[in-house]
This record gives structure tokens, C-alpha cells and sequence, in this order.
């Protein structure tokens, strides 16, 4: 009886089947968004000597592999766009500047993200032996206000990620102090932007309530600059 009830479901089963495919050939439709987008992938060293990164092998190879993923899933036509600060001294931060166009014959997203990865696994060693600086301010701020002039969250999906203590200490504020917050953006200047992502946000303060004190006031800044998420990752 059972064998007999399945022969007669199937023409009905493969009815269903049928408009089943149509439906998800008519969804498919040449109008439809990409499942993955070109996307601009912004990655800011922090150079400063609060961030341990600068001085901690294991740390540095952790965040560089926390990002190697995002970099080799990019589609073509996506952008990376890899920078250092610290002090607001453009050429102090030079030797550790990369911009990339991923392309399927020039620039393989595969590679590239092991280029980068390797990149910043090495911040270490490459400060030990002096090709990189450590700086003696933090302007995270500043920063993040040059990234907002170079970035277009309107063209493609951006997502911006810092290598960093999270650890203001710049003209605009110094985090270090308990008692000081960071001023509001002047504006939505990343409106539209995918995320602001920190890691290592209160890394070298090892102090559960600065770390939480320094995620809530980015969380703070991020929305205001309009980004749509915000995570601040102290450890993972």
C-alpha cells in the first residue's frame, strides 16, 4: 500500500518540483543584486606603542588570519585599501600602504589575501628591524575622517577594519583617561557604510571595564558616523 501511495504522489511531486524551478529561475532575474557584491575592504594598522600588536607575534598572526577570509572571498572588481597610523604624519606612515583592485588574472582575491595576511602577521618583525616605526600618538580619529574622503558607501558595500587598541591619545581625545568620551563625528560621514570593525579594542589595558568603556564609546562614534553595524573585538 505504501509503494502503491508513493507511485501515485509522484506526478505530483514533480509538479511541484517544476514550478518550484520556475519560481527560482523568475526570482533569478538579470535585475537582481549580486549574492556577493564588489566590495571596498579598508584595513588600518595601528602603529602606535599602546596597540601590542606592534610588539606581539601571536597577536599580529591572529588578526591576520581573523581577516584573511574577508579578502579572499572578494569578488572582482573589489577593493583593498591597506594604511597604518598613529601620529598624523602622513609620511610617517607610508611604508605601510597598499591599494589593490582584485582582478581574476592581475590580482586573485586568493592571493591577495595571503599577500596582506602576511603583511600584517609580519608588523612585528618588520618593527624589530626597524622598517616600521613605532608611533608615540593615537589619532584613530583623524584617521578614520581621511578613510570617510576616499571611500563612496553609495558605489559599493565598504567595510572598514582597524588593527588597534581601540586607545585614543591625539588631539581630539585621549581614552586613556577614564573620565574622557570622544566627540561626535561632524556628520554622517560614512553613511551607508557596511561596518567598523576594532581588533583588539582594550588589548593592551588588560581591564574588563576600560575594554567595555572603550566598545561602548566606539559604538557610540560608529553610529553617528553612520555605519550600519559595529563590533569592537577585544579577543577571539
Amino acid at each position: 500500500m505504501s509503494l502503491l501511495r508513493t507511485l501515485l504522489l509522484l506526478p505530483a511531486l514533480a509538479f511541484v518540483g517544476g514550478l518550484a524551478a520556475i519560481i527560482v529561475h523568475a526570482n533569478a532575474s538579470p535585475g537582481m543584486a549580486p549574492a556577493n557584491p564588489p566590495r571596498t575592504i579598508v584595513i588600518g594598522i595601528d602603529l602606535s606603542g599602546s596597540n601590542p600588536l606592534v610588539r606581539d607575534d601571536g597577536f599580529a598572526y591572529k588578526v591576520s588570519e581573523r581577516l584573511r577570509p574577508y579578502i579572499a572571498n572578494l569578488a572582482p572588481r573589489s577593493r583593498v585599501i591597506l594604511r597604518s597610523f598613529g601620529s598624523y604624519n602622513s609620511s610617517a606612515n607610508s611604508p605601510l600602504t597598499l591599494d589593490v583592485l582584485i582582478a581574476p588574472k592581475t590580482a586573485r582575491a586568493e592571493d591577495m589575501a595571503t599577500l596582506i595576511s602576511s603583511v600584517i602577521a609580519g608588523v612585528p618583525q618588520m618593527v624589530r628591524q626597524g622598517r616600521l616605526q613605532v608611533q608615540s600618538s593615537t589619532n584613530i580619529v583623524p584617521f578614520l575622517l581621511n578613510v570617510s574622503r576616499i571611500v563612496d558607501c553609495r558605489a559599493m558595500p565598504t567595510h572598514v577594519f582597524l588593527a588597534s587598541d581601540g586607545l585614543e591619545d591625539s588631539q581630539v581625545a585621549n581614552l586613556a583617561r577614564r573620565s574622557a568620551t570622544l566627540p561626535a563625528p561632524p556628520g554622517a560621514v560614512f553613511a551607508g557604510c557596511q561596518e567598523l570593525a576594532i581588533l583588539g579594542i582594550g588589548r593592551g589595558l588588560n581591564s574588563p571595564a576600560d575594554t567595555e568603556r572603550l566598545r561602548s564609546e566606539w559604538a557610540n562614534w560608529a553610529r553617528a558616523a553612520g555605519f550600519l553595524s559595529y563590533i569592537g573585538l577585544n579577543d577571539w
